[in-house]
């Protein structure tokens, strides 16, 4: 067997001449990311809601502060709404925040496991092009938060792992809260962190006391928080832990009709990845073979320990409802991988290879995300402008809210056809059969497309693969079945049609 990355010579490598190669990289990943941003929607309910919480948190209204479990994320992004309130604004500023991720990752990366000045520059290319950290990034959900957070959590933890004290321990839990307070899937990384820690076999965590200073250091955001939103809006001190319970066991079935959070399918993942992130698969299945020697070794190789986390993140999310940002937390790790795996044995061909496989991704972003833009709702919005502005309801999609709250105009979102019947009583002649309902796969509205349209407009994000299976999670349909709503939906040329109802 070939020796680990580890058990060979390292190159001696300034941190001077690595970042020399990081920087020029990461402005580049900064550029993919923010080409023809600002020709974008917001492209789901999730990121339509975000932007109208922050500016009630901003305006002192704390009543949705923990809507999706994520309080910290509106109270960090609150602020930005004194000096705008532009969509795109905030797009731009989610955007940088995870090109800092993959500067911040790249960098750790690179200094534990020494790499040279062009294979960090490969290594920032790399996974900075990913394709879903590509579409996510640019978006206005806690994904691009989140991946910051782990990336410092991943940092610390490690830290930890190399000295194992208990100052380091408590920063690793203080990471691990602020992580919790903004996205309530990093409950995913406890086991991941207690796995590692087993292999660490030091026993830090359960010696001294350590172990309920972590959990004082894990409850202080719960009990803090809790207690503002309680002296500020008269919210419930439960809410934030109520709203964990209800998200991982829902009472009922939602507007889509999925009930439940477990759903085992160990192929949902692999076909994304070989459809999308193609240069993942044979990195994660050397990796397998390569690294798993290294379990032996304490403390763990860097390859190792990336291997751990991205594997039983793998494993436990095909366990559950499926979508590609179930796989939020492991791209990274995975495309770390792939560079430690190609640049230890043969050098020159792995810096092509990893230049290729750079190339392919940027051919997949060109493919699935710019070839969609840009979005047609400000066309709907003149449109309303011209013709009396009048109110008008949407199904389902709520993305034209922030396209039209600028300009003064009323818009309100339809989930089912008894709330769009009851925004007719109230005087809403107009409703824009968005074609989001079919991505969420909402019933109930088709009927609409048999009344004749007063104006219709292209919106080809609405048939994007991508945005499709993002929504498998909402919907429960498998990669397949939910790939087949997207080829049938995206034979139609029209997404967006205004229709006249009568009184």
């Amino acid at each position: 067997m070939l020796p680990l990355p580890s058990e060979l010579p390292a190159p001696v490598v300034s941190a001077a001449e690595r970042r020399g190669w990081l920087w020029p990289a990461l402005l580049l990943v900064a550029g993919l990311r923010l080409w023809r941003l600002p020709q974008a929607a917001l492209p789901d309910y999730d990121s339509v809601r975000n932007w109208q919480i922050i500016q009630e948190v901003a305006a002192g209204d704390f009543a949705h502060l923990f809507h999706h479990g994520s309080p910290a994320f509106y109270l960090l992004y609150a602020p930005v709404t004194w000096l705008s309130t532009d969509y795109r604004v905030l797009l731009v500023l989610n955007a940088l925040l995870a090109v800092a991720a993959v500067g911040l990752f790249a960098d750790w990366v690179a200094r534990a496991a020494r790499l040279r000045g062009p294979e960090t520059a490969l290594l920032t290319l790399l996974a900075g092009s990913s394709v879903f950290l590509t579409f996510s990034g640019r978006d206005f959900t806690m994904s691009s938060m989140s991946l910051l957070l782990l990336v410092l959590l991943l940092r610390t933890h490690w830290q930890r792992l190399q000295q194992p004290t208990r100052r380091h321990l408590l920063r690793t839990a203080a990471v691990l809260a602020l992580g919790l307070s903004v996205n309530y899937k990093f409950l995913l990384t406890v086991p991941i962190l207690a796995v590692l820690e087993l292999l660490q076999a030091d026993r830090l965590a359960g010696r001294g006391g350590n172990w309920w200073r972590v959990l004082l250091v894990l409850a202080a955001p719960f009990v803090g928080l809790g207690v503002l939103a309680w002296l500020v809006s008269g919210v419930p001190v439960y809410r934030w832990p109520a709203v964990f319970f209800v998200i991982m066991f829902p009472a009922a079935a939602n507007a889509a009709g999925r009930h439940g959070t477990v759903q085992v399918d160990f192929a949902y993942y692999l076909r994304y990845l070989l459809d999308f992130e193609a240069p993942l698969l044979p990195a994660l299945a050397a990796a397998l073979v390569w690294f798993s020697g290294g379990l032996r070794r304490r403390p763990l190789p860097m390859a190792t320990y990336l291997l751990v986390w991205a594997a039983l993140m793998l494993a436990g999310m095909s366990l559950l409802i499926k979508a590609p940002r179930g796989l939020l937390f492991g791209y990274l790790p995975l495309y770390a991988l792939l560079v430690l795996l190609l640049t230890r044995w043969a050098r020159p061909v792995a810096l092509l290879g990893l230049l290729a496989a750079v190339g392919y991704n940027m051919w997949q972003v060109q493919r699935h995300i710019y070839a969609y833009l840009p979005t047609r709702y400000p066309l709907v919005a003149g449109w309303l402008q011209q013709h009396d502005r009048p109110p008008v309801a949407t199904t389902v999609g709520p993305a034209l809210l922030p396209v039209v709250a600028p300009l003064g105009l009323r818009a309100e979102v339809a989930k089912t056809p008894a709330e769009l019947a009851a925004l007719h009583r109230q005087g809403y002649r107009y409703v824009l059969l968005d074609d989001y309902y079919r991505v969420a796969g909402v019933p109930g509205f088709d009927s609409l497309r048999q009344l004749p349209a007063v104006a219709a407009w292209p919106e080809p994000a609405l048939t994007s693969p991508l945005l499709y299976l993002e929504h498998s999670e909402y919907t429960g349909l498998g990669y397949q079945a939910t790939l087949r709503r997207q080829r049938q939906a995206a034979q139609d040329t029209l997404q967006l049609r205004l229709i006249w109802l009568p009184q």
